[in-house]
């Protein structure tokens, strides 16, 4: 490491790769708050270099004055960067290319790569830790809300029985406008509101990624790393998302005192750790059940502090650059922290609970034809797996038309529910695919 790069007078340098929307927020946020940041860093934060696909784009930022490098990896090499800020994307190829060439180049490394950390983080820390230097990714998990500051720093002094939370924005806003819409009298549909999302900018052209729950799984995984003191493990996350949430389920969770929400869930079970993304109906007094649109939420349980939730913007130009800066003023004071909290040769494999491990209480839909002896069908296979009911909704509609039939069971193994809706699904009375959510007490 460079002298430059241990003193506490002279300016942290900073190359940046990748100047769309966060890497414009983060130069934008340097420049305007440069004097801010010198008095609380005792030296100043100066962005020298920079990278991205398309030198002649027109930018909000002025980066004339600085040196540009077409191929992000020269700033691993740039004997005049300090720390490199990766804002390219994507689990592999160039983003990854730089971040283990500025570790092998003795840089701090600070990113809003969610997917490279869910994929490579645990190679990552142990490189950054061999180099002695800096790995930053508060942005990479839910935006402007300092949550792994809180988790690492914060809440260091507590063993944490679990966390979880809201970790994608676009499938928040989408479920908050499908409730608008039933409580409104206004129904939406799920692709009316996904459309909606797009047009407005919270959903990208493509949202594979934000609604089927890989966003939020990647997030997770980062998560349950610092959480538990353990290597990520993306592959152990089990991940369902939102495209089969219908609006007349939205109806019947809050009629049973319930609002939808897709949770990412990291906790402490008897068959393991349990890393879960996936819909589910949460009563309408928790407090995460009322955080809406597109804000992000966070609820950890620590064995002194309690239960604590953190709450704020997922994303945004501004929220993200927030974060990556807040990486920095660390790398410019001097502070050290192991990147999930315990040093990387410190971190204890564990074993992962599978999810047919999972034992919960359930929201089944069924549509029905209206019939004798629909009712003790369906309950026969609940019996024959032992699934016991807790309450039932029926009601009459029009003869010609599927009825609904709405169940929620006590707690139940998942392998068991799955048994008895595979059976359910196979009888003749049943007309669609039966719809099965889980309801979390919290």
């Amino acid at each position: 490491m460079s002298s430059d790069q241990t003193s506490v007078t002279g300016p942290l340098r900073i190359g940046v790769a990748g100047l769309g929307t966060v890497g414009g927020g983060t130069l934008k946020l340097l420049q305007e708050q440069s004097e801010l940041l010198q008095r609380r860093c005792g030296r100043r934060i100066e962005v020298v270099a920079v990278s991205a696909r398309d030198r002649r784009k027109t930018r909000e930022v002025e980066i004339s004055a600085l040196r540009w490098h077409d191929r992000a990896e020269a700033l691993a090499t740039d004997t005049e960067v300090d720390a490199v800020v990766e804002l390219i994307g994507g689990a592999d190829g160039a983003a990854l290319a730089l971040c283990e060439a500025a570790l092998a180049n003795g840089k701090h490394l600070v990113t809003a790569n969610k997917a490279l950390l869910a994929h490579h983080g645990t190679a990552l820390a142990q490189a950054a830790e061999a180099a002695g230097v800096n790995l930053g990714y508060e942005a990479a998990v839910a935006g402007g809300i300092p949550i792994i500051k809180a988790l690492r720093e914060g809440l260091a002094g507590n063993r944490i029985e679990g966390a979880y939370g809201i970790l994608n924005g676009t499938c928040n806003y989408i479920l908050t406008a499908m409730h608008d819409g039933v409580r409104s009298g206004q129904v939406q549909s799920f692709e009316t509101v996904l459309n909606e999302a797009q047009r407005l900018g919270y959903a990208e052209a493509d949202p594979a990624t934000d609604i089927d729950g890989i966003d939020a799984a990647h997030k997770l995984a980062i998560l349950t790393s610092v959480v538990f003191g353990c290597p990520v493990n993306f592959d152990a996350v089990h991940i369902e998302g939102i495209r089969h949430i219908n609006a007349i389920d939205i109806e019947y969770a809050l009629e049973l005192g319930y609002r939808m929400k897709l949770l990412a869930i990291a906790r402490d079970a008897p068959n393991g750790i349990e890393q879960r993304v996936h819909p589910c109906m949460v009563p309408e007094n928790a407090p995460i059940a009322h955080v809406d649109g597109v804000f992000n939420a966070v609820v950890v349980k620590g064995d002194f502090v309690g239960t604590t939730m953190f709450e704020g913007p997922g994303a945004g130009a501004g929220p993200t650059a927030s974060a990556v800066v807040a990486d920095l003023i660390d790398i410019a004071r001097g502070q050290m922290v192991p990147t999930f909290a315990v040093p990387a040769k410190s971190l204890s494999p564990r074993s992962f609970a599978p999810m047919a491990k999972h034992v919960g209480t359930y929201y089944i839909r069924l549509m029905v034809v209206d019939r004798p002896g629909v009712i003790a069908e369906i309950a026969a296979c609940l019996r024959d797996q032992q699934v016991s009911v807790e309450a039932m909704i029926q009601r009459a509609r029009d003869p010609d038309e599927a009825v609904p039939v709405v169940l929620t069971t006590h707690e139940a193994e998942e392998a068991a529910v799955t048994r008895a809706v595979a059976a359910m699904a196979k009888l003749g009375s049943i007309l669609e695919t039966p719809c099965m959510i889980r309801i979390e007490t919290l």
